[in-house]
């Protein structure tokens, strides 16, 4: 595909659907006007955009993402000590199985998380990839039947669902600190279609990572339509497969995606690091807003 060259800048597609690489960015250091416009661009069209070779610091990490909003800390996971809005995925600390599921991150939250940006410490030397799939091109390719059934109706979202407490419950400790989290994070209701706050586009917002079941539906309908839009989710049409480097970065759009970790790596070792940006509540509004993708990328 043809790569865009906006001054000191290159924003290269990976596919027709989702997904690019930036070049010319040096994400360790403060980011000027241009280069943050640059960013915000290629994230609204790409929805989930790469950077090579940036061996960021945890806090050059936290630096990076607050130069794009403000920085949630997750209730489970563990942080970096000494940058608590840096969380650590480390297979030898983490059970990330969680992870090898189409999920769209923290939607237990009543604000789920606008995007996230995740550094590559450590990757196996086979294996580990990560699939991102566009739930706004999902949702595009419904029929309008089944569109029209959806837009307006709300799902649970249970943070229960990914952290069960038989695997995220091996000690007192663990299993206080999950109790604490689902007493803090009662499950919570979103939209099954949402509109984007800033493209306007409405997007599919279930997944198997955190959807429980649609409330206005019984339980064998709702049950029987999350299984097809989990199932559709996944079709190849709508999904980028990322073969990480070490100090590769990706920031996605948490609004419009879904993503997988792939779990086949074992007994190799695995370490990320990631920044989630606190979002806004989701919202359903009938019919594309008048908005426009700014210029740029």
């Amino acid at each position: 595909m043809n790569a865009v060259v906006s001054n000191l800048f290159k924003v290269t597609p990976l596919n027709p659907s989702i997904g690019a690489v930036i070049e010319g960015i040096d994400l360790s250091q403060s980011l000027s006007p241009d280069a943050q416009h640059f960013i915000d661009t290629a994230l609204l069209k790409h929805q989930v955009i790469f950077f090579r070779d940036q061996p960021l610091t945890p806090v050059q990490h936290a630096d990076l993402a607050r130069q794009f909003g403000q920085l949630h800390i997750h209730p489970i996971y563990p942080n970096i000590p000494e940058q608590p809005e840096i969380m650590l995925l480390d297979t030898a600390l983490n059970d990330l199985r969680d992870n090898a599921l189409w999920h769209t991150d923290v939607t237990f939250l009543t604000e789920p998380a606008m995007g996230a940006i995740l550094a590559a410490k450590k990757v196996p030397a086979y294996g580990g990839d990560t699939l991102w799939s566009n739930s706004t091109a999902a949702f595009a390719a419904l029929s309008l039947p089944l569109q029209n059934m959806l837009s307006g109706l709300t799902a649970t979202h249970d943070i229960a669902k990914s952290f069960p407490v038989e695997r995220f419950g091996n000690d007192p400790a663990e299993i206080e600190k999950l109790q604490q989290a689902k007493i803090k994070h009662p499950p919570v209701s979103h939209p099954v279609v949402r509109t984007h706050p800033v493209t306007g586009h409405p997007a599919l917002f279930v997944s198997e990572g955190f959807t429980t079941r649609i409330n206005e539906l019984d339980s064998k309908e709702s049950d029987a339509i999350l299984k097809l839009l989990f199932e559709h989710i996944q079709k190849p049409e709508f999904v980028l497969r990322w073969s990480w480097r070490t100090h590769d970065v990706a920031f996605w759009d948490n609004r419009c995606t879904q993503h997988y970790a792939v779990d086949d790596y074992r007994p190799q070792h695995r370490v990320m690091n990631r920044a989630t940006l606190i979002g806004d509540r989701p919202y359903y509004m009938d019919g594309l807003a008048n908005t426009t993708l700014p210029s740029g990328a």
